[in-house]
């Protein structure tokens, strides 16, 4: 059984679906669609940078789920239905929001409009410098936790993602991230990074941006779906719209659950996991459940083999 999965944000790059656009009428449609929705020449950007304006997640986020959704559009294009191949679909934060797209709770200009006002509202929660992120390797969720705990001393320090057996990622106070990078060695953790991001997302200092999302939410709820969505915040499979809606809202200020949604797929008996749009899931996937097949469609090879197969 298959599922199709979706990366989140740090998966964006200058020149993402340049390639896949020279190829494929169905990719040229999808940015030119996105450019539509948000009245800005997005995958110009995308393809020509520069890369510190495409890393705003403002623009990144939309770009993400843009390149996504342009690989599956060539794909149905190619008669290779998601709503038929596969059991289950999943994202990574942001990439949440394309899965829901790529089995129709939202149309394409909705996401990109959703995912314009998400990125904003992340940004503008909290000021630039007060809030930061790290990456702790060589972590499992109970070290990384007693790390945060003593990071914190009245600060917001929380686990903010729990990617695979080995990474999971803070977030909070800057002062708190700065700690717990003093104190990681103390705790027996390998490796501990500082993310290069302008908020800290995943946290309860979200929560100005998670009410932003309510409102916007409301007005351009999530429609029914065809496929199962495996949430970030429950580790479990959604099928209900309204449910959908408000995980959705919960994600902002919730942890990413990454780790335990692939084991609840691959325990569902989902053993092949297809990344659309990027290759960044894929290693994460392959140590939380070795066994496991992992197939990265970005290119038009990628997407002609993977139909093949099938």
């Amino acid at each position: 059984m298959i599922a199709f999965v979706f990366p989140g944000q740090g998966s964006q790059k200058v020149g993402m679906g340049a390639e896949l656009a020279e190829a494929s009428s169905a990719a040229r449609e999808v940015f030119a669609e996105v450019d539509d929705a948000l009245n800005q020449k997005l995958f110009a950007l995308m393809r020509e940078g520069p890369e510190s304006e495409l890393t705003l997640t403002a623009n990144a986020q939309p770009a993400i789920m843009a390149n996504a959704i342009a690989v599956a559009r060539v794909l149905e294009a190619g008669g290779v239905s998601l709503s038929e191949k596969g059991e289950a679909v999943a994202g990574h934060s942001l990439g949440e929001y394309s899965a829901l797209a790529a089995v129709g709770a939202f149309s394409l200009a909705d996401t990109a409009r959703l995912l314009r006002i998400r990125g904003n509202a992340m940004q503008e929660a909290v000021p630039i410098g007060v809030g930061g992120m790290c990456a702790l390797l060589g972590a499992d969720l109970d070290k990384a936790q007693a790390l945060a705990d003593a990071a914190a001393q009245g600060d917001v320090c929380e686990v903010a993602n729990d990617n695979d057996p080995g990474q999971v990622v803070l977030s909070g106070h800057l002062s708190a991230i700065d700690r717990a990078l003093e104190l990681a060695k103390a705790h027996d953790i390998k490796r501990a990074i500082k993310l290069p991001v302008s908020a800290p997302f995943h946290c309860s200092l979200m929560e100005p941006a998670a009410q932003r999302m309510e409102a916007a939410l409301a007005e351009t709820p999530p429609q029914a779906f065809r496929l199962p969505v495996y949430a970030n915040v429950t580790a479990a499979p959604v099928t209900d719209a309204a449910e959908a809606r408000s995980l959705l809202v919960q994600q902002i200020t919730g942890r990413v659950r990454w780790r335990e949604s692939v084991l609840a797929m691959h325990a569902a008996g989902i053993h092949h996991f297809v990344e659309l749009g990027g290759k960044v899931l894929g290693p994460m996937i392959r140590k939380i459940a070795p066994d496991a097949v992992t197939t990265s469609l970005v290119s038009m090879d990628d997407i002609e083999a993977f139909a093949k197969e099938l």
